[in-house]
């Protein structure tokens, strides 16, 4: 079971792998589609309506974002990010937080620095092993696409 402080202001999150069941789909004219879970959906609604703050820091580009970052009003979008440590020090410093006022969840070796970094940090079942092994990270129940991000959101509001 997750445990977060009552301090976090702000989820900061990898997509794929947390949002997604970390498949790209491609159809026969190269399309690429991405399978997203309600409940984790429903979960951003609910971080909203209870004044978290979101940001997305995906590795890809992905419609699927752009959406779901349209509909909530997430303006901490941050899409193609090769090296996404920089892009979090640029949140924290942005909003002046301290490190007991977010989460970051991720679960490839392109997140490991923000999770070496981060205070508080979650992965998924199935992360790459390097990940998992990162002291003090915890590990959702639910899989990546299957409600893990929800989970976390749970944690913070329930």
């Amino acid at each position: 079971m997750i445990k977060l402080p009552d301090t976090i202001k702000w989820v900061i999150t990898d997509f794929d792998g947390i949002m997604t069941d970390n498949c790209a789909y491609i159809d026969a004219n190269g399309g690429i589609s991405r399978r997203v879970n309600f409940k984790d959906v429903m979960g951003m609604s609910i971080l909203k309506k209870n004044g978290y703050h979101i940001a997305v820091i995906s590795g890809e580009s992905n419609s699927a974002i752009e959406l779901l970052a349209k509909k909530f009003d997430i303006s901490e979008i941050y899409q193609g990010i090769r090296k996404k440590i920089d892009v979090l020090h640029s949140i924290i410093q942005k909003y002046s937080l301290g490190q007991d006022e977010y989460v970051y969840i991720g679960d490839d070796v392109n997140d490991l620095e923000c999770l070496e970094y981060a205070k508080y940090k979650i992965t998924v079942p199935g992360a790459v092993d390097k990940v998992s092994a990162v002291a003090g990270v915890q590990i959702t129940t639910a899989k990546s696409g299957e409600g893990a991000f929800r989970e976390v959101v749970d944690a913070l509001v329930f």
